[in-house]
Protein backbone atom coordinates (compact mmCIF):
# COMPACT_ATOMS: atom_id res chain seq x y z
CA UNK A 1 0.00 0.00 0.00
CA UNK A 2 3.01 2.24 0.90
CA UNK A 3 4.21 1.82 -2.62
CA UNK A 4 0.82 2.36 -4.71
CA UNK A 5 0.95 6.23 -2.26
CA UNK A 6 4.57 6.97 -3.09
CA UNK A 7 3.62 6.42 -6.66
CA UNK A 8 0.67 8.96 -6.57
CA UNK A 9 2.16 11.19 -5.21
CA UNK A 10 5.56 10.79 -7.31
CA UNK A 11 2.63 11.43 -10.71
CA UNK A 12 0.57 13.99 -8.84
CA UNK A 13 4.00 15.86 -8.26
CA UNK A 14 5.52 15.76 -11.75
CA UNK A 15 2.33 16.83 -13.30
CA UNK A 16 3.98 20.45 -12.81
CA UNK A 17 7.61 19.97 -13.66
CA UNK A 18 6.83 19.49 -17.39
CA UNK A 19 5.33 22.74 -17.50
CA UNK A 20 7.00 25.39 -15.21
CA UNK A 21 4.59 25.60 -12.47
CA UNK A 22 3.31 24.37 -8.86
CA UNK A 23 3.09 20.80 -8.97
CA UNK A 24 0.42 21.45 -5.62
CA UNK A 25 -1.89 23.92 -7.48
CA UNK A 26 -1.68 22.13 -11.13
CA UNK A 27 -2.40 18.72 -9.53
CA UNK A 28 -5.19 20.05 -7.46
CA UNK A 29 -7.05 21.49 -10.61
CA UNK A 30 -6.27 18.99 -12.37
CA UNK A 31 -7.42 15.97 -9.99
CA UNK A 32 -10.32 18.66 -8.64
CA UNK A 33 -11.56 19.46 -11.67
CA UNK A 34 -12.57 15.62 -12.76
CA UNK A 35 -16.01 15.20 -10.07
CA UNK A 36 -16.77 18.38 -12.19
CA UNK A 37 -16.34 17.80 -15.31
CA UNK A 38 -18.36 14.43 -14.64
CA UNK A 39 -21.17 16.26 -13.69
CA UNK A 40 -21.15 18.00 -16.70
CA UNK A 41 -21.35 15.31 -18.69
CA UNK A 42 -23.97 14.19 -16.72
CA UNK A 43 -25.81 17.45 -17.44
CA UNK A 44 -24.87 16.89 -21.17
CA UNK A 45 -26.31 13.22 -21.93
CA UNK A 46 -29.64 14.90 -19.58
CA UNK A 47 -30.29 17.34 -22.23
CA UNK A 48 -29.55 15.74 -24.89
CA UNK A 49 -32.36 12.81 -23.73
CA UNK A 50 -34.80 15.71 -23.40
CA UNK A 51 -33.88 17.38 -26.31
CA UNK A 52 -32.66 20.49 -24.50
CA UNK A 53 -29.60 23.11 -25.51
CA UNK A 54 -26.62 21.62 -25.07
CA UNK A 55 -24.45 24.41 -25.83
CA UNK A 56 -24.15 25.82 -21.15
CA UNK A 57 -23.08 21.45 -20.58
CA UNK A 58 -20.51 21.08 -23.53
CA UNK A 59 -19.17 24.86 -22.77
CA UNK A 60 -19.14 23.92 -18.81
CA UNK A 61 -17.35 20.43 -19.72
CA UNK A 62 -14.70 21.79 -21.68
CA UNK A 63 -13.80 24.48 -19.10
CA UNK A 64 -13.66 21.54 -16.89
CA UNK A 65 -11.61 19.59 -19.49
CA UNK A 66 -8.74 21.89 -19.94
CA UNK A 67 -8.81 23.98 -16.62
CA UNK A 68 -5.74 23.37 -15.71
CA UNK A 69 -4.42 24.03 -18.90
CA UNK A 70 -5.78 27.10 -18.60
CA UNK A 71 -3.57 27.61 -15.31
CA UNK A 72 -0.47 26.84 -17.63
CA UNK A 73 -1.68 29.26 -20.13
CA UNK A 74 -1.15 32.03 -17.24
CA UNK A 75 1.47 30.55 -15.12
CA UNK A 76 3.27 27.88 -17.28
CA UNK A 77 5.47 27.11 -19.94
CA UNK A 78 5.37 24.47 -22.65
CA UNK A 79 1.57 24.22 -22.85
CA UNK A 80 0.15 21.99 -25.56
CA UNK A 81 -1.07 23.34 -28.73
CA UNK A 82 -4.08 21.02 -28.49
CA UNK A 83 -5.05 23.51 -25.76
CA UNK A 84 -4.89 26.27 -27.27
CA UNK A 85 -7.22 25.12 -30.22
CA UNK A 86 -9.68 23.81 -27.82
CA UNK A 87 -10.15 26.61 -26.14
CA UNK A 88 -10.29 29.03 -29.25
CA UNK A 89 -13.13 26.21 -30.66
CA UNK A 90 -14.79 26.95 -26.93
CA UNK A 91 -14.85 30.61 -27.60
CA UNK A 92 -15.52 30.34 -31.29
CA UNK A 93 -18.30 28.32 -30.05
CA UNK A 94 -19.30 30.18 -27.28
CA UNK A 95 -19.64 33.22 -29.11
CA UNK A 96 -21.38 31.60 -32.15
CA UNK A 97 -24.07 30.40 -29.55
CA UNK A 98 -24.78 34.16 -27.99
CA UNK A 99 -24.64 35.35 -31.47
CA UNK A 100 -27.71 32.96 -32.90
CA UNK A 101 -29.86 33.70 -29.48
CA UNK A 102 -29.36 37.81 -30.04
CA UNK A 103 -30.29 37.15 -33.47
CA UNK A 104 -33.18 34.98 -32.66
CA UNK A 105 -34.30 37.58 -29.83
CA UNK A 106 -34.50 40.13 -32.75
CA UNK A 107 -36.04 38.19 -35.42
CA UNK A 108 -38.74 37.22 -32.59
CA UNK A 109 -39.40 40.55 -31.00
CA UNK A 110 -38.36 39.50 -27.93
Amino acid sequence: MAELFEAIKIWFLSLGENYGVNPIIFGSIYVGAIPFFTLSIGWLVKNLKNGKSIILPVLSSGFFFVSAYLYLIIAGENVPYWVYIFIAVMVIGGGFSTYKKIQNRLESGE
